[in-house]
């Protein structure tokens, strides 16, 4: 076992943690943060997408003890006092979910290609979510939304 600290959420917790245990868990099982999915536990299809220090990150890919000393945000705290951040708004604006397991994911990679500055046209969106599946939607509603939130046409 090993003790880690991190934040998730702005909340501090401290954990001891098997080496083996993989965020994805240690977020559902330990901390109750259910919003991020498992969907393959292979890293394909970006269900399991997690900010951790603002960088959109695959939770199934990253051991709970490498998120030692870092700030992770899922789903669950990106709303702030009760209004949606806006790309969870774009997202409804738009229509850009059907059975919702990938937009946690979705949404979270969207944040972090906004955040980085790489929304920049349509091609560019598709491409920084090609790592998150969705087998639903299609993707146009998506892109929409995303470039809807990026500010760009």
């Amino acid at each position: 076992m090993r003790r880690v600290t991190l934040k998730a959420n702005g909340v501090r917790h401290e954990l001891e943690l098997e080496p083996r245990e993989l965020l994805v868990y240690v977020l559902r099982e330990r901390l109750g943060l259910t919003g991020t999915n498992v969907g393959c536990d292979t890293s394909s299809c970006g269900a399991c997408t997690v900010l951790v220090n603002d960088e959109a990150v695959k939770s199934c890919t990253m051991l709970g003890v490498q998120a030692d000393g870092m700030e992770i945000t899922t789903i669950e705290g990106l709303a702030t006092n009760g209004q949606l951040h806006p790309v969870q708004q774009a997202f409804h604006d738009h229509h850009a979910l059907q059975c919702g397991y990938c937009t946690p994911g979705m949404v979270l990679a969207a944040v972090s290609l906004i955040s980085s500055g790489e929304a920049t046209d349509e091609a560019a969106i598709r491409e920084g979510l090609e790592g998150n599946l969705c087998r639903c939607t299609g993707y146009h509603n998506i892109v929409k939304a995303v470039a809807a939130a990026a500010g760009v046409s």
